[in-house]
């Protein structure tokens, strides 16, 4: 278990409320999430909520350089997309993710929006990918280990014809954005660290209509699938209890 961190009782009322604010700024977003909007609109929406509402602080602007408060990852870019003047159209996909800060503590969470009447590839896309997510997030509970998580997300994505994105994964999480241990969307079962008890990760499975490959853009932050085919990701973050597993980011639309 090398450096990963079990939270104190006072730090899990902390996630707790972190999570409800992140899982907060996507159920507000979701209205203005329609054609004709820019990327950088919702960008400003979501900064000044969570500053000015929440009184809190948007954790990826100025992450390592990130310019933007959210990631808006638009049809075949699989994450870390940067908003900006892009209008969204009828029939497009997009990733919102969202990580807010309070009182020294981070909340981490990401959903797709449709906007308009999606193409049937991108609904069984973004359907199975949330399936992933779901069917991970049941089987999180203390002596579980990490590769059964992603075993059990590779496996579903595979069965429907999709693929895993391999270069990028959840994480530990807490009083740091990104912490031990990382949490593969792919692997073998029975491998990798067990879980205990008051561990706070994230499962954000990046799911490829086509192949799983993917590249860095010159910006280097926003990234696509190598072949355009279209992406999907869905992220909550998770305590690990001693009966299973809590949620810190459900929204209200979802009954886990």
């Amino acid at each position: 278990m090398h450096n990963i961190t079990i939270k104190t009782p006072d730090e899990i009322e902390k996630m707790r409320v972190a999570g409800r604010l992140a899982a907060e700024v996507l159920e507000m977003i979701g209205p203005y999430i329609k054609p004709n909007v820019t990327t950088d609109e919702l960008n400003a929406i979501c900064h000044d909520y969570i500053v000015n509402i929440q009184k809190a602080t948007p954790a990826p602007l100025n992450y390592h350089g990130f310019p933007k408060s959210i990631c808006t990852s638009v049809n075949h870019q699989v994450c870390h997309g940067i908003p900006g003047p892009r209008k969204l159209k009828e029939g497009d996909i997009v990733n919102v993710d969202v990580t807010v800060l309070k009182e020294g503590y981070h909340g981490d969470t990401s959903k797709m929006f449709i906007i308009g009447k999606p193409s049937v590839l991108a609904d069984r896309l973004i359907k199975v990918t949330q399936e992933c997510l779901y069917y991970a997030i049941e089987a999180v509970k203390p002596g579980v280990h990490l590769g059964d998580i992603g075993a059990i997300i590779q496996q579903h994505a595979e069965k429907n014809r999709f693929s895993v994105v391999r270069e990028y994964c959840g994480h530990g999480i807490g009083k740091i954005f990104h912490e031990p241990p990382n949490v593969l969307h792919y692997g073998t079962p029975g491998t990798g660290e067990i879980l205990q008890a008051g561990m706070t990760f994230t499962i954000e499975p990046m799911i490829n209509a086509g192949k799983r490959f993917v590249k860095l853009l010159p910006d280097k932050w926003t990234v696509v699938t190598k072949d355009h085919s279209l992406s999907a990701q869905w992220e909550h973050t998770l305590l690990v209890t001693e009966e299973g597993v809590a949620v810190l980011t459900k929204r209200q639309e979802e009954s886990l």
